[in-house]
């Protein structure tokens, strides 16, 4: 009696660069699901974002790409795609050498955007070529929202579609004694004992909105008592922050890359969130989700991201940041409103099982294409 070989686990690369915040975090959430409904999942990065995100720890095969040209980071992708049932790019770069990698073999190619890259001059005009050959070549490109579906279909794509893109629910942060000790020590040690808190993360990075952010403190500056801004993170633009914020006596501490996050923000009157180019933002999933009142620049994909739970102000305005933030921390009532609205939004939003279902359907959907 003959019975029919059982078919070998779907093999999935996944595709990331240096990898922003939500991109990172969601891969890893992304990998550790596919891995759990059985599929084999390779992951290719940089040997830092593997680590930052804890991808190895998901379940997945991780594969550092090596450090150099790009010519050798697509030479790794296409040695690793070799037999693949299917090539999962997160970003645009991402995308392009995955595109690169995968010519003259039948493999699909998915690309997701997490978010618009910023450009200007002639850099501007490379971007665009690139979002054209990712979305021309992409069998499916997945927005994380509806700005970024339509900008691939703009370029070119066969099937734009907009994305549940989840994020790891946050850790349960332990509720504060009675007498709220555990709050006042953790403030404490930030600084922040009989002064309002303000949080930020992300990477210093260009084009992120901390110049501006560094222009509203010089306003909280002010204010008595005087707020103190912590800023999480790291990147290429601290050494030009801190000489800023000493010049200028700005009430801000850069603290680096934090593992407590949801720690700071449990503690943070208010949350920030100053990028003009965020669309699915972590920082503001992870407020809104943390009960912080949210302050954040009116970027593509944030408006429909948060809806009514956070103050959004324009993009660039340093005044108007600033003024929101005054705003709340005179106000706890509209504080209140913030975080309880804050609490609805979050509730509607897809949770990692939608995400991974859908990646799934997708994955099926090209194999059925075959």
């Amino acid at each position: 009696m003959s019975s029919t070989p059982a078919r070998p686990p779907l093999h999935a690369v996944q595709v990331l660069g240096s990898g922003s915040a939500g991109s990172g975090a969601h891969v890893r959430s992304l990998a550790a699901g596919l891995v759990a409904h059985g599929l084999r999942v390779t992951v290719c990065a940089p040997p830092r974002t593997g680590e930052e995100f804890g991808i190895p720890d998901s379940g997945a095969v991780f594969t550092p790409l090596r450090p150099g040209t790009d010519a050798l980071a697509v030479a790794d992708i296409r040695a690793v795609s070799e037999g693949a049932d299917v090539v999962h790019a997160h970003g645009l770069k991402s995308g392009v050498l995955a595109a690169l990698a995968l010519r003259g073999r039948p493999t699909p190619l998915v690309v997701t955007w997490h978010t618009r890259v910023r450009a200007a001059g002639a850099r501007a005009h490379v971007v665009r070529l690139m979002e054209r050959r990712a979305a021309r070549t992409a069998a499916v490109v997945l927005g994380a929202s509806s700005e970024l579906v339509d900008q691939a279909r703009l370029r070119g794509a066969r099937d734009a579609r907009l994305a549940p893109v989840a994020v790891p629910a946050p850790r349960p942060v332990p509720d504060p004694e009675p007498d709220d000790t555990l709050r006042l020590k953790a403030r404490a040690e930030l600084g922040a004992v009989a002064r309002p808190l303000l949080v930020t993360v992300g990477r210093l990075e260009p084009g992120q909105g901390y110049g501006m952010l560094l222009d509203a403190a010089r306003v909280w500056r002010e204010l008595d008592p005087e707020p103190l801004l912590i800023v999480a993170g790291e990147g290429r633009e601290r050494p030009e922050l801190q000489r800023r914020i000493e010049a200028e006596a700005l009430p801000v501490q850069l603290v680096g890359r934090r593992d407590d996050v949801p720690e700071l923000l449990a503690v943070a009157d208010v949350a920030v969130l100053p990028g003009c180019w965020e669309a699915r933002s972590l920082l503001a999933q992870e407020a809104l989700h943390a009960g912080v009142p949210l302050v954040a620049v009116e970027a593509r994909g944030v408006p429909e991201l948060v809806g009514d739970a956070a103050e959004l102000v324009p993009c660039g305005d340093a005044t108007a940041l600033a003024e929101a933030v005054v705003r709340l921390l005179e106000d706890p009532i509209r504080c209140d409103r913030l975080v309880r609205a804050g609490r609805r939004q979050a509730a509607g939003w897809p949770s990692e099982d939608d995400t991974v279902a859908h990646v799934l359907s997708v994955y099926d959907e090209l194999g059925r294409r075959d």
